[in-house]
């Protein structure tokens, strides 16, 4: 049982991150990328989000306790994780050849407004936000929150830059497609 709590959440992720680079190889050619300066920045805040969830950071405040530690908080959190990640990779498998893991505009770009996008605008981002709320609420710590927080600080800055490109590319059509459709969570503007 012991093994089964150090590694699900992680076994979870690293089977979600090893399918996003398989996948990563078969999508349309890019007309407009990005500053680099905004990769960079994201990654940043990734990898620090990261290190705080998976490192060995002991006798710290990242690892002070914010809930007992229970089999159902743990449970329910790696549940939570799961959902996410499948939300995460059916939105991806839904935009195909369109994805790109940067803010792009793609060759004869499409705006995909069916499957998860049918719900809301940005699923791929809200289904990783999800896993990491499930993550935080498995680990039950500091560092489970500011892990989150980093994360839905880089996606909430690449999400602002996406749905300027998106009006820009697709103007009155994502403008009525925004009124209707939620950004991250359905019902929530």
């Amino acid at each position: 049982m012991r093994l089964l709590y150090e590694f699900l959440i992680q076994s979870l992720w690293i089977a979600f991150l090893a399918y996003w680079f398989l996948m990563a190889a078969n999508v349309k050619k890019t007309e407009r990328l990005e500053p680099a300066g905004a990769r960079a920045l994201r990654l940043l805040l990734f990898a620090a989000a990261i290190v705080l969830l998976c490192a060995p950071l002991r006798f710290t405040w990242v690892d002070v306790r914010l809930w007992p530690a229970s089999r159902l908080s743990f449970f329910a959190g790696a549940l939570i994780t799961l959902a996410g990640l499948l939300f995460a990779v059916w939105a991806r498998v839904h935009l195909g050849r369109n994805w790109s893991r940067s803010v792009t505009i793609k060759e004869g770009h499409e705006l995909i407004v069916t499957g998860p996008y049918a719900l809301v605008r940005h699923p791929i981002y809200a289904g990783l936000l999800a896993g990491f709320v499930g993550t935080a609420l498995a680990i039950g710590e500091v560092r489970g929150v500011v892990g989150f927080a980093l994360v839905a600080m880089a996606l909430l800055l690449k999400l602002r830059l996406e749905e300027k490109w998106m009006r820009e590319q697709f103007g009155a059509a994502y403008a009525a497609y925004a009124g209707r459709v939620a950004a991250l969570v359905p019902g929530v503007r």
